[in-house]
Formats: structure tokens, C-alpha cells, sequence
């Protein structure tokens, strides 16, 4: 694209834009591409969610370099074999469609190429991110004083805020310690403590409810046995949105415990937390401000660009204390610490770019009609799967409701979702297949703006045409 520096003369040009002046085949390059994917989205209602076929570019680089138009076809490959999260009826996963403005800073962010690793190398990015961790961290009911840093995907979060934990109560070289989840808890938490070189019996598991959320009553006995036999807790891990039915824990009730035997509380809202950005909905999360630690996901629901995760502290000073090592081969940090003192990253992109753009241009009106979309396409749902005869379901007050067969065992259960899920798909009707107590259920995120009520009458009518008949 640009000319190689004099210096360099001797070998072909490299493609770096020119810093003297406008670089017109990198521009070029660039709006050829922005096209593709612009006409790559408006098309996401004639293709389906799941590509039939998969077909791969050269994977490997050829001895010289490729010309534009040869990069830009292989490029096609990829998006024609990608995944369709803008097809109505894409409502497998909690992955929704890309917000404008978000597509636009990831641009803007990888021309940049800042460095959160340290001030020097992203001065104002820097500022704007911790600005933005310390907003939210309020706006979601954590103290003043409050803010974090983001994080490439939930499971980092939730890593994080443990070691902090961890660490904060002086248990990093205990290894009887342990950590107390649901049952329905996210699998996030099991990693975490392998890396952590806990066993895998130190993840203690607390029972659920009918509802899905934690029993804070069998919490409360478990912490007083735990207590009585010296076993030192790390952390209490509770959940604003579990991952198969969108149950919440009590959190308040659970915030109560944890203060009274003074241990950590971390809230996995992974899915749930957003909820609480709204004044509308905050209801449905009620008690996330009581948390030490809490793990949010713009990604899951407001369509920031993957990935958009935030591990939100009450005291985010406790994160240097946790992960500071110095950066000797920097200059010091004149704001407030060096991000890859933050956490466990070091090297990490400008992700907040992407979410301080996009939650712009929603704005808080915008990202209530967001949440207000999302609850009423469940309820339209629930209300339609309700009155189908021998459908079990089960769900919770956020975006995820799943369902299987009443009657039947779970080797039936597993033929049916393996049928109704192909059905489904052969009509371009996308949900998920999880294992939840022991049986298979389909389920159904409804977080897709697309997504109308013709999917949905549909989707009921497929399932019930599937179902076994009655005993």
C-alpha cells in the first residue's frame, strides 16, 4: 500500500499505512471490505443462522504477498461459513447482532493499536477506561469509589475477581480453601479453581430451588459447618442470570450471609447484570451493589462487539494488591496505576472503546428498549409454549426460557430435543440443546431485536407438532 521507507528500498513495500500522508489503496482497501460486511448483514434474513457449508481459504501464507482483491475473496470464504447471529431467528446462545457503533470502534481501535498494558502507551484510552469501569460500577449500585477493568470473556472475570479474593483474605497459600456456587452455577468456576491449583472438590456446590436460584438457607448451614471446622471460605459465588433458564440467586439475602461470616461475595452477571443499567429492570437483580466483586457481559445482550467483559470491584485498589508485580521497563503511572496491573492481562486492547461507543449511541433509553425487547419476547414465548400439553418449562425473570418433554425418561427426552432441534433448524428456527438436571431441554435466548412475533408462533407450533403424544 504505502511506499517502503529510502532505507528500505531494496525490498518490496510493506503494507503499513504511510505516516507523511493519505495512504488511498489502504482507504481502498478498507471500503471495499466495510462493504462486504455491510452487504454480508443486510442479507443475515436469507441465509440461515447455521451455514450448511463451511469452506476454508489457504490457511497458510504464500511466498509473496497477496494482492487486495485475493485477500478480500478469501475473506468472503470466511463470512460465508460464519455463523448468522442477524437471522430472525438466531436464538441459540446468548450472542446477538453486532451494535454500529461497536463494529465501528473495533475498526477504529485496531487502526489505533494502544496498548492498555501501560499509560504511555494509550494515555487517553487509559483515562476513558477507567472513567467508564468507575460509571458503571455505580450505575449497577456499587459504592462510590467503585470501578475495574475489562476483561476478554466472562470466564476471565470471574478468574479474576477469585484470585482477588483469594488474595485479599490472605488464602493464597491455603489449599483447603474453598468456594461456595449453585448448582446451576457457570462452568467458569471449575476452571478457575484448577488454575488456581485448587482441586476440583474445593468448588463446594449449594443447592437450588424450584426457581433455579441458590437456597440461601442451605448457604447459611453450610458456612456455619465450614466454620466450625476451621475451613476458610475464598469466596461465595452467586448468580444474576444462570446460564440454561436466566435463574437470579437472592442476592440480597445471600450479601447478608456473606457479611455476617465475613466472607467475599463475587456475582457472576455475566448475563443478568446489564439488567440493573435500567431503572425499569434493576428489579430483576435487585442486591448487585452488595457485591465484592461482580462479572458483567455487554457482549451477551447489547450487542457489544465480542469481547466486552468487566470485572467491576467495590474496591479496585484490591486488583494491584492481587496482580501488581511493577513494570520496571515503564515510566511510572501518573493516574492511577497501569492497566496491566489491574489483572492478569497484560497486553490488552482498547475494549472499551467499543463499549463506551456503543453504550452512546444507545443511551439509556436505548438500552432499556434493549432489555424491554428481550423480556417481552419471553413472556410472548412462555405464554405460547405454556398452553402446549406435556411441555415442561422452566425459566426466570430475564431473557432465557428452556423447555423438554413432561412425560417420557431422559434417553427420550435426548431423542426428542436431537429431532425438534433438526426441525427447527430445517425451518431457520436456531436454539440450543443443554443437559440441565439430568435431561436435555431446547432453549431459547431472546435477545435478538430480529426476532418478531411470526418466529415465535412459528417456533410453538414446530414444538408442539414434535412432542410425543400424551399418555
Amino acid at each position: 500500500m504505502a511506499p517502503a521507507p529510502e532505507a528500505q528500498r531494496g525490498i518490496p513495500p510493506l503494507p503499513f499505512a504511510s505516516p507523511p500522508g493519505h495512504d488511498p489503496a489502504l482507504q481502498d482497501f478498507l471500503e471495499q471490505a466495510s462493504s462486504r460486511l455491510c452487504a454480508w448483514m443486510a442479507s443475515a434474513g436469507q441465509r440461515p443462522p447455521l451455514p450448511g457449508l463451511s469452506l476454508m481459504p489457504a490457511v497458510e501464507p504464500a511466498q509473496g504477498a497477496q494482492p487486495a482483491d485475493q485477500l478480500l475473496a478469501d475473506l468472503q470464504l470466511v463470512m460465508d461459513g460464519a455463523y448468522n447471529p442477524g437471522h430472525p431467528g438466531a436464538l441459540a446462545h446468548l450472542d446477538p447482532p453486532a451494535l454500529g457503533a461497536s463494529i465501528v470502534a473495533e475498526l477504529v481501535c485496531a487502526g489505533l493499536n494502544n496498548n492498555l498494558l501501560a499509560e504511555e502507551l494509550s494515555p487517553t484510552l487509559t483515562r476513558l477506561e477507567r472513567s467508564l469501569m468507575a460509571w458503571l460500577a455505580e450505575r449497577l449500585g456499587l459504592p462510590p469509589g467503585s470501578g475495574g477493568v475489562p476483561a476478554s470473556g466472562g470466564t476471565l472475570s470471574n478468574l479474576m475477581a477469585l484470585v482477588t479474593a483469594r488474595r485479599s483474605r490472605n488464602l493464597a497459600a491455603c489449599s483447603e480453601a474453598v468456594v461456595l456456587a449453585s448448582a446451576d452455577a457457570h462452568v467458569s468456576l471449575a476452571k478457575s479453581l484448577a488454575v488456581m491449583g485448587l482441586p476440583a472438590e474445593a468448588l463446594q456446590q449449594v443447592p437450588v430451588d424450584a426457581t433455579g436460584a441458590m437456597d440461601s438457607a442451605h448457604l447459611e448451614r453450610q458456612l456455619q459447618r465450614l466454620a466450625q471446622r476451621g475451613i476458610p471460605v475464598i469466596a461465595v459465588v452467586a448468580t444474576a442470570g444462570t446460564t440454561v433458564r436466566g435463574a437470579v440467586d437472592p442476592l440480597p439475602a445471600i450479601a447478608t450471609l456473606c457479611r455476617r461470616h465475613g466472607v467475599w461475595l463475587h456475582v457472576d452477571g455475566a448475563i443478568g447484570a446489564v439488567f440493573a443499567l435500567s431503572d425499569a429492570h434493576r428489579s430483576r437483580v435487585p442486591g448487585l451493589g452488595q457485591a465484592d466483586s461482580l462479572t458483567v457481559n455487554p457482549q451477551k445482550l447489547l450487542g457489544i462487539t465480542k469481547t466486552s467483559s468487566l470485572l467491576l470491584l467495590a474496591e479496585p485498589r484490591l486488583l494491584e494488591t492481587a496482580f501488581g508485580t511493577g513494570l520496571p521497563y515503564m515510566e511510572p503511572s501518573w493516574g492511577g496505576g497501569h492497566g496491566g496491573e489491574q489483572g492478569i492481562q497484560g497486553t490488552r486492547p482498547a475494549e472499551v472503546l467499543k463499549l463506551w461507543l456503543g453504550l452512546r449511541q444507545l443511551g439509556l433509553d436505548g438500552i432499556e428498549a434493549l432489555l424491554d425487547g428481550a423480556v417481552a419476547r419471553r413472556r410472548a414465548l412462555q405464554e405460547l409454549l405454556a398452553a402446549i400439553p406435556g411441555l415442561r418449562l422452566v425459566g426466570g425473570p430475564l431473557h432465557l426460557l428452556a423447555f423438554t418433554p413432561e412425560h417420557g425418561d431422559a434417553a427420550a427426552a435426548e431423542r426428542w430435543s436431537l429431532a425438534a432441534r433438526q426441525r427447527l433448524l430445517e425451518h431457520d428456527l436456531m436454539l440450543s440443546r443443554p443437559l440441565y438436571r439430568g435431561r436435555h431441554h431446547l432453549k431459547a435466548v431472546l435477545g435478538n431485536p430480529h426476532t418478531g412475533s411470526a418466529e415465535l408462533e412459528r417456533l410453538a407450533a414446530l414444538v408442539a407438532a414434535t412432542l410425543p403424544a400424551t399418555p
